[in-house]
């Protein structure tokens, strides 16, 4: 019992401690919203109107089936479709838009060739071209397809046409086939200039609405400064070390593991305080969604917390010097903030990027934030980053343990 208040004492001592020092208050307090504010401000200002794919098509006939097409095709009134549909544009004149494609000044059109309407009465071969610049990967991949939906089309009416005209042949006494031919050419010939050769089906689930940027700013700002305000705690373990405050300690009653764990908790303590601040201002302030799994949102900011204070002990432990200790703890929060996908999303980042990340802790946390708050994740979904920072705290813990000393020789 006497051990466990010697462990309140003196996590209160350094609790007391830090809220005295308005500097560490605020930067571990109020610097990080300023940060979230900025972001906010910048990434809020990006709307996410429906900017729609444009799809041009060109003709290099005067007149005839192309033109039907592509007429039927053209988007007539953009505030008439639906989003995620693409607009259709018709450019008049193939070598102007030849040449913007080779100036890059447009990613790409569907051509139809000279006597395409000759070609596919006649029943001769006839090709679709597709021109794009090289890095335009999504609008060639969407030309193909509204190409080989083109040529699907005309290739099932032509199959229509001589099926009937084979059934019609065969049998005479059907009636005046000639007529009845005629009338099917007049049917598909009024179907291709008055109804679109793609359709579609859109799916509207809800509201279309602005991602809010807190759901991943503060996440992100979370995980950096919750770690760097715990490790720059390791500058004032040396120092107590240094100067034989540790020392002193141990000469009374105070055991070594109370020592220890006073010290741990009084770093968490702190973390807590952070963590209690971050998600209040951002559900009450910024509005934050938290997801589905509020539990998980809890297991993942206290195992911050756990393994960050962990990691401050072990710093401590493994250095000589107070200007050592700072130094680290700067240089480490603010290299595996970035890498750890703090600063920007890290499904947004190249692959090496993503690989790299999961050597540290803050990438395993944020991609958790993500998966939960961004993408609709349950408990269930988050459950190896919350065993990854598990096993980041029980190893810098394991270490901070065995090499813990309270002499600076």
């Amino acid at each position: 019992m006497q051990q466990l208040r010697y462990i309140w004492f003196i996590a209160a001592k350094d609790l007391k401690i830090f809220t005295h020092d308005r500097l560490a208050l605020a930067f571990a307090l109020l610097f990080p919203f300023l940060f979230v504010i900025i972001f906010n401000m910048l990434l809020g200002s990006a709307t996410n109107n429906d900017t729609r794919l444009q799809l041009h098509l060109v003709t290099r006939e005067q007149e005839g089936l192309s033109c039907q097409i592509i007429n039927a095709l053209e988007t007539k009134d953009e505030a008439l479709l639906l989003p995620g549909e693409p607009v259709i544009i018709w450019d008049k004149d193939y070598t102007a838009a030849y040449n913007a494609v080779e100036n890059k000044k447009l990613a790409g059109f569907l051509a139809f060739p000279e006597n395409f309407t000759a070609n596919i009465t006649q029943g001769k071969a006839t090709q679709l071209k597709v021109i794009t610049t090289s890095d335009a990967t999504y609008i060639r991949a969407a030309l193909s397809g509204l190409a080989q939906h083109i040529v699907s089309k005309i290739n099932s009416q032509n199959i229509i046409l001589e099926a009937t005209q084979e059934l019609l042949v065969e049998n005479p006494e059907s009636g005046d086939w000639q007529q009845i031919l005629s009338s099917v050419l007049a049917d598909s010939n009024a179907a291709i200039s008055t109804e679109s050769i793609i359709t579609y089906h859109v799916e509207k689930i809800g509201d279309m609405e602005q991602e809010n940027p807190s759901n991943y700013v503060i996440p992100g700002y979370l995980v950096m400064f919750v770690f760097f305000t715990a490790a720059l705690s390791a500058e004032s373990i040396v120092r107590e070390r240094q100067n034989n405050t540790l020392e002193r300690l141990l000469a009374t009653t105070v055991k070594r593991e109370s020592l220890l764990a006073g010290i741990y908790f009084g770093i968490a303590a702190k973390g807590l305080i952070q963590i209690l601040i971050f998600w209040g201002v951002g559900l009450l302030v910024f509005r934050i969604d938290v997801g589905q799994s509020p539990a998980a949102i809890i297991i993942l900011s206290l195992l911050m917390v756990i393994m960050s204070s962990a990691f401050a002990v072990m710093l401590a432990t493994l250095v000589k010097t107070q200007r050592s200790a700072g130094s680290i703890a700067v240089l480490t929060s603010l290299v595996l903030a970035p890498l750890g996908g703090c600063w920007w999303p890290l499904f947004i980042t190249p692959r090496w990027m993503q690989f790299l990340a999961k050597v540290t802790p803050h990438g395993w946390a944020t991609t958790a934030f993500n998966k939960l708050m961004l993408f609709g994740g349950d408990f269930q979904s988050v459950i190896p980053e919350i065993i990854a920072l598990a096993c980041f705290a029980l190893a810098f813990g394991l270490i901070a343990i065995l090499r813990f000393r309270t002499s600076a020789v």
